[in-house]
């Protein structure tokens, strides 16, 4: 092999290994890489593209270039980028899902849980949130699905809210939808297709068809952990999803005051009716700690210990009121990732632990094994 031959391979390994930033996975796997040729110092790089007006294109691009610039004796990079065919694209498609779409049955092993509560003003979707980020700072791959379709806020409380940004959209591809990812968390909410402040106002039969549809046409790729923040109650979207994932685990989220906690029982109950297994209780707004060391209890005492007692669950976090938590709901900025030392931020992140380290059993799953 001659000294050209082997600069052109090296540059083809150097752009193969450039990471999708919306797929996650490796251009050469993808089939994005098309012809490299090498003249003198000068490198020219096919970049094939999904689709037209791709919003990850500058991204890649540049990823491109830094990768064949790091190869010796490449000082110049042209880049001819083009767009994959109809049947380069579905094959994609079909290499990436495989034959079937992507399901999170009884047999997947990726771990589903639905966060949900009994009331709205808990604080579940603040909770869902951080949440995920926590388990994704634990090198996890997390899916996060904002199911609450009325009321939905995952996007504003992860920094991608705004129907004018690019990376708050998700990409088709084919009839393949690609989430955008924040803080390593990819995230699909019914917000990133409506215009900003406009409100939903759905049924039952449409509510159900988005639910499927964001389990079936968005992929999430090879997920550890999927969470669902639910919406408040126990209505059309947590009957469906009682219904399409009957295998989920379910944290309980209320506030320490006795009547927010009875209702919470209430969404618990409906979950287990549908097959689902609770896995335990999360106070929120567990007190307000004082200048003297005192504990304010604004939302009263006793609520999250009287909900795990009466659905026999153990309390997995009690996650005190706190300015910076809300600040940075508000702001987009989690609390665990902006200010990890936070009284709220440690509670969280012990949940995250708590859930990291539970695993998911394997009994009664069929596993990926040929003999």
């Amino acid at each position: 092999m001659t000294d050209a031959q082997h600069q052109t391979e090296a540059v083809r390994r150097a752009v193969g290994l450039v990471q999708d930033p919306e797929i996650r996975r490796p251009l050469s796997e993808l089939d994005m890489i098309g012809d490299v040729e090498i003249d003198g110092d000068t490198a020219r790089v096919g970049l094939r593209l999904t689709i037209v007006g791709c919003p990850a294109a500058d991204t890649i691009e540049r990823d491109v270039r830094e990768a064949a610039e790091s190869v010796d004796g490449i000082e110049t990079v042209r880049i001819d980028v083009s767009v994959m065919t109809p049947a380069e694209r579905d094959a994609l498609i079909t290499r990436l899902r495989g034959v079937k779409r992507q399901q999170f049955g009884p047999d997947s092993l990726t771990r589903v849980i639905a966060v949900t509560s009994g009331k709205g003003g808990v604080g579940k979707s603040t909770v869902t949130a951080n949440l995920a980020v926590a388990l994704a700072q634990r090198g996890l791959r997390v899916g996060l699905i904002d199911a609450d379709v009325f009321g939905f806020s995952i996007p504003a409380i992860l920094g991608i809210a705004g129907a004018d940004r690019d990376d708050a959209r998700p990409t088709q591809v084919g009839d393949m939808i690609l989430p955008p990812v924040a803080h390593e968390v990819k995230i699909i909410s019914i917000g990133m297709f409506i215009e900003d402040r406009a409100p939903v106002s759905w049924r039952g039969p449409l509510l159900h068809r988005t639910m499927q549809q964001f389990l079936t046409d968005v992929f999430f790729g090879d997920l550890d952990v999927l969470l669902l923040d639910l919406p408040p109650g126990t209505g059309d979207v947590a009957i469906s999803l009682g219904q399409l994932l009957p295998n989920a685990e379910v944290l309980v989220v209320t506030t320490p005051q006795p009547a927010a906690a009875d209702v919470a029982e209430r969404s618990g109950l409906v979950a287990r009716q549908t097959g689902q297994t609770v896995i335990g209780v999360v106070e929120n707004m567990a007190g307000l700690a004082q200048a003297d060391g005192s504990i304010l209890e604004l939302f009263g005492s006793g609520g999250g210990v009287d909900l795990a007692d009466r659905l026999g669950v153990p309390v997995m976090a009690r996650v005190p009121l706190s300015v910076t938590l809300r600040e940075g709901g508000d702001s987009g900025d989690p609390v665990v990732l902006a200010h990890p030392e936070d009284p709220a931020a440690a509670a969280i992140s012990g949940l995250a632990d708590t859930i990291a380290g539970r695993g998911r059993g394997l009994a009664g799953r069929k596993l990926p094994l040929s003999f």
